[in-house]
């Protein structure tokens, strides 16, 4: 599922900036990039991450920025009078007269220092991130649960479209044993008067019966149903559902394809592209679900 979240703070001199975004991935993973020298932190990241996301590819960028104050910065004394030293040498033997000046001496490398240059200890800033992390996460969360809102309605829409189909299919089950039957006869009864042969009504049952267990479909209809309630039920849940409901499409895939295979009836066969249409837009969707 799709969301973006991003939060910036300052915290103890330092700015702190996370940003969140997630996209469709049928398993979890994570992208992480942090401001160098912080990687000791990846793991605690990745553990904050994955409480508030189960499914999906998750791109997080960590930024930490210390905010320098005054007494962040030193004068390197013996680099200082290393470098005066030498200039004093070479204006002595040169027979050179110009003065040095501190100024210029302090902008040559490794004068000054920058003492919050280097990277802080990992258990310091932790507890100055980890706010920040959790607020960008929540500003996901927000987003994606929208998205999972509209993405539920549109599930149980198309459930509705299963559940209709599967009534008229239930409906007229029944009905085909006994246009079977009926066409049978008028056949029978065609060949008879053509040929003046006799047929045993035995036989005709028979061959009914046969029939009427072969295409009976009463146990898929059930089976379908019970997979519609208990898909109802997943939406429903508080819990992460999105690898329950691909389980359960995907058996209502199998007990709508034997419908299809066993019914040998044009309308039956016209629900049952119904059903599966709404199913293919049940699993494109569901990849959409954590």
């Amino acid at each position: 599922m799709t969301g973006f979240g991003d939060a910036r703070q300052e915290r103890a001199n330092h700015a702190l900036a996370v940003e969140v975004r997630t996209i469709n991935n049928r398993h979890f993973k994570l992208n992480l990039r942090t401001t160098e020298g912080y990687g000791a932190l990846d793991s605690r990241i990745e553990a904050v991450v994955r409480e508030y996301v189960r499914r999906g590819t998750v791109n997080v960028n960590v930024r930490i920025r210390h905010m320098s104050a005054a007494d962040d910065y030193r004068v390197n004394i013996d680099v200082l009078e290393n470098y005066a030293d030498q200039l004093q040498k070479v204006a002595a033997k040169r027979l050179m007269t110009e003065e040095l000046r501190l100024e210029h001496l302090a902008l040559l490398p490794g004068v000054i220092e920058e003492l919050s240059a280097e990277a802080h200890d990992a258990d310091d800033i932790w507890p100055l991130l980890e706010p920040t992390l959790r607020a960008a996460l929540d500003a996901m969360t927000e987003m994606r649960l929208a998205e999972g809102t509209a993405l539920g309605e549109d599930l149980r829409r198309q459930c509705d479209v299963v559940d209709a189909s599967l009534q008229k299919i239930a409906a007229r089950s029944p009905l085909v044993v006994d246009g079977y039957r009926h066409r049978l006869q008028d056949r029978v009864a065609e060949a008879l008067a053509k040929f003046n042969v006799t047929v045993d009504p035995l036989d005709l049952v028979r061959e009914v019966c046969v029939f009427a267990d072969r295409s009976d479909i009463s146990e898929e209809i059930v089976r379908l149903r019970s997979h519609l309630a208990q898909f109802s039920q997943a939406l429903q849940a508080a819990e992460s559902a999105g690898r329950k409901l691909e389980f359960i499409c995907q058996e209502m895939g199998r007990e709508t394809n034997t419908i299809g295979s066993k019914a040998n009836d044009a309308e039956i066969s016209h629900e049952v592209v119904e059903i599966k249409t709404a199913l293919e837009r049940i699993r494109e969707q569901i990849q959409n679900v954590e």
